[in-house]
């Protein structure tokens, strides 16, 4: 009996690539308050040290530092990765496509290979919806035709397919994660946006309206849609968190490999977003129309509906007004 009760309550251990950043860091909370042991790898390039748990591991090394890697995975057991590391601006990608290609893709392929050498070999990528390009239809799902429009988008689906290939041999597992637009903080505030440059809609609002910057600059407003302005599907992070949360347990107990959207099904506009936060704030956000970026979609709206099946699982924070006053409160108190 005493044996079992040992073996039981001993702790599992994940790796989180990137865990200093956003999306990363909020999954290493969740996965401590979880009663998991997370040890994260992350270089700091786009990462933020305070963002780190102080419960967590954390190792200052590059993904593609194959001994130091080697290193980090033969200290413990773990039961799978969780790879979030990388570069994640579309407006970046189309200047310098180069660099996405060696952060996205070249580091990441070394790094898996370094995992699957070491027998580390479940794995769950954080892509993105912008491997659609622009959907023909109102929602998209994981079977439509990918046509990447940018740099990111192309880094990111060059890696799924390595990630499918490399799954052929039969001990690697994946999960295959395509986040839409990813929004708000943690409920307890520990962790949430940071970013000198972010290109996020709700992200430059939350700015606007502590007064950090002066305006949105809506980018086009002549795209195909009801008000002229781009349409995206906004998760909450903390919901996004919970999915990874679900797939790693599906990957612990031997579950397949699979791909899967990660949204509301819900699109805003960028001016409905706008309006939202205007209602919020009793007071109107400065706005000024610009030209479109490129690499921009008009519309990506997820259909989620076979992950909401397969798991039987209902979003939490599914709400837009909620989503923008949970920005706004990580805003002012960072």
């Amino acid at each position: 009996y005493i044996i079992l009760a040992v073996k039981m309550n001993k702790k599992q251990n994940i790796i989180i690539t990137g865990g200093a950043g956003y999306i990363g860091s909020h999954v290493a909370n969740l996965l401590l308050d979880n009663n998991y042991n997370v040890t994260i790898i992350d270089n700091l390039i786009t990462g933020n040290k305070e963002l780190i748990p102080k419960k967590a591991d954390f190792f200052n090394c590059d993904i593609s530092n194959q001994k130091e890697v080697t290193k980090i995975i033969n200290q413990k057991k773990f039961e799978f990765v969780m790879h979030f590391a990388g570069l994640i601006r579309v407006d970046e990608s189309v200047k310098e496509p180069d660099k996405y290609y060696e952060f996205n893709y070249e580091k990441a392929k070394v790094f898996l290979n370094t995992c699957f050498k070491n027998n580390l070999k479940k794995i769950i990528f954080s892509s993105t919806a912008s491997v659609y390009g622009n959907p023909k239809k109102d929602s998209v799902s994981e079977k439509d035709t990918l046509d990447p429009l940018n740099p990111y988008a192309n880094s990111k689906l060059k890696l799924e397919n390595f990630l499918i290939e490399k799954s052929k041999d039969k001990d690697i597992k994946y999960i295959i994660l395509r986040y839409f637009n990813v929004a708000g903080a943690d409920e307890k505030m520990r962790t949430g946006l940071i970013s000198k440059y972010s290109t996020h809609l709700i992200k430059i609002a939350s700015e606007v309206a502590v007064g950090k910057k002066d305006k949105i600059i809506i980018n086009g407003d002549d795209y195909d849609t009801l008000d002229g302005t781009a349409v995206r599907d906004y998760i909450h992070v903390s919901d996004l968190a919970d999915i990874h949360l679900i797939c790693g347990k599906h990957l612990i107990a031997n579950g397949q490999s699979d791909i899967f959207n990660c949204g509301y099904g819900v699109g805003y506009s960028v001016k409905q977003v706008i309006e939202n936060y205007n209602k919020i704030l009793e007071k109107k956000i400065k706005t000024e129309i610009g030209i479109r970026r490129p690499g921009d979609s008009k519309s990506v709206v997820a259909n989620s509906n076979k992950f909401y099946q397969k798991f039987l699982w209902k979003p939490k924070y599914n709400n837009l007004q909620y989503i923008l006053n949970n920005a706004l409160e990580w805003e002012k108190k960072i």
